[in-house]
């Protein structure tokens, strides 16, 4: 008895969107008055609907569009063809072409990881079963995440870039403020927890001096004692020394110490020296690059990304590796919505141990594209969805007005660079600052 075919994609629909993100600081520079997404939708043969988010970018976007005429037709369930037929297309990407920027530039992986996402929804619909039962069944009803903090400008992004209420209080409050020295870290931490309950904090640093950074994580540990796990990424802009030198001088407060330097080696030599557990996103990146990690020891916990690692599946298989040569597992982020926060749920379910709390950027989004409004999070956590498919369905008149900020603010890719020349006339990314 033949098997009965799967739906069939007979509709990819592609919209480039910009949400409102505030002035926030980093490695590579600041974030623009809008951080960019693009939402794919297919629809079936038979009308099913399956919806995806990935990073926005002019030129991802377009070969997204090249690759329509390659996948209508495909059964959804088919997935292995349809990773094989984007393949054939693009070629397979090596961990050199991510670029030296902290966020991931490939085509191929952002391309599969949205159509997998989105014939994963629609699996579930067709199925009545949600994305983490197609992964292996869940093993937790929700998925810890982390409060992640950032240096910042006043302000809070949109049209002028600045639109500061007065009479904000709380989160709402904190989120617009200033914060760029050690006191407004601290406020920023307090409010962001007491709003979200989040019992671990990052701060994302590769901004200032280190010892400014070291200080500002001393200061969270004062505040919050050493029952609230501390990570902190400098996004790989110091040297081996540099890392060591005040790597040590956080041994005793760091759950973990993400991306201090660049490149697999010198990860392995700043792993020998200091206790620390050592986390990547940025120089363990792909399957090509295991190899290198297993016989370095370059780090000791993984943060993967289904929208850089190939998708959710991928995740999964991932994590079998990491078990296998005794890695810890976690999520990096990148500012997002509801689509991408609900896949990261579903695969954060399914992980056979979630050690670490994940980190998301979505408190620092304002805007959103999903029917039920934004996800609520209690004690840090999101509970995991259970209706069939992804369990969020996509709002179309916020996705036209977000649709309309990408047409109207101008912006075809992420570029904090030159963001930050606004600000600071002739300042310049370096791979390696201090």
């Amino acid at each position: 008895m033949r098997n009965k075919p799967g739906p069939r994609i007979k509709e990819i629909s592609i919209t480039p969107i910009a949400i409102v993100d505030p002035p926030l600081l980093n490695a590579a520079g600041l974030h623009a008055p809008y951080a960019l997404r693009t939402i794919v939708e297919l629809v079936t043969d038979d009308g099913i609907s399956g919806i995806s988010e990935i990073p926005g970018n002019s030129a991802i976007d377009a070969a997204l569009h090249d690759s329509r005429e390659l996948l209508i037709g495909k059964d959804v369930f088919q997935l292995n063809e349809i990773r094989q037929v984007l393949v054939n297309r693009f070629g397979t990407e090596t961990a050199s072409q991510r670029g030296e920027a902290p966020w991931d530039q490939r085509k191929l992986v952002h391309i599969f990881s949205a159509i997998e996402v989105a014939c994963m929804d629609i699996i579930g619909k067709v199925t009545n079963r949600p994305v983490v039962d197609l992964l292996g069944g869940k093993l937790r009803d929700r998925v810890p995440f982390a409060a992640y903090l950032f240096y910042k400008y006043e302000g809070a992004g949109g049209e002028l870039g600045f639109n500061s209420d007065p009479n904000a209080v709380g989160w709402a409050a904190a989120r617009q403020a200033a914060a760029l020295d050690p006191v407004g870290i601290v406020a920023q931490a307090k409010a962001m927890c007491a709003e979200f309950g989040f019992q671990s904090i990052k701060l994302k640093g590769g901004v200032f001096e280190p010892q400014q950074e070291v200080d500002a994580m001393v200061a969270l540990y004062d505040a919050f004692g050493p029952d609230v796990p501390l990570r902190v990424d400098p996004n790989a802009l110091w040297t081996v020394e540099t890392a060591i030198k005040y790597g040590k001088k956080m041994e005793s407060i760091l759950e973990y110490l993400e991306d201090p330097v660049r490149g697999q080696e010198n990860m392995a030599k700043v792993r020998q020296a200091v206790k620390t557990p050592l986390a990547t996103n940025m120089c363990t990146t792909s399957f090509d690059d295991i190899p290198g990690s297993i016989a370095l020891g370059s780090e000791d916990i993984i943060l993967s990304d289904h929208h850089f690692w190939g998708g959710l599946r991928s995740s999964i298989t991932l994590a079998g590796i990491c078990a296998t040569f005794k890695r810890g597992l976690s999520m990096h982020s990148n500012s997002h919505l509801g689509i991408s926060l609900a896949a990261m749920v579903h695969l954060g379910a399914a992980l056979p141990e979630v050690p670490y709390a994940l980190d998301t950027h979505y408190p620092w989004q304002s805007d959103e594209v999903i029917t039920a409004g934004r996800f609520k999070f209690e004690e840090g956590s999101v509970l995991v969805p259970s209706e069939p498919g992804l369990g969020v369905e996509l709002d179309r008149v916020t996705l036209a007005k977000l649709h309309q900020n990408y047409l109207d603010c101008g912006l075809t890719k992420r570029d904090d660079e030159i963001e930050m020349q606004k600000v600071q006339p002739g300042w310049t990314f370096q791979s390696v600052r201090w």
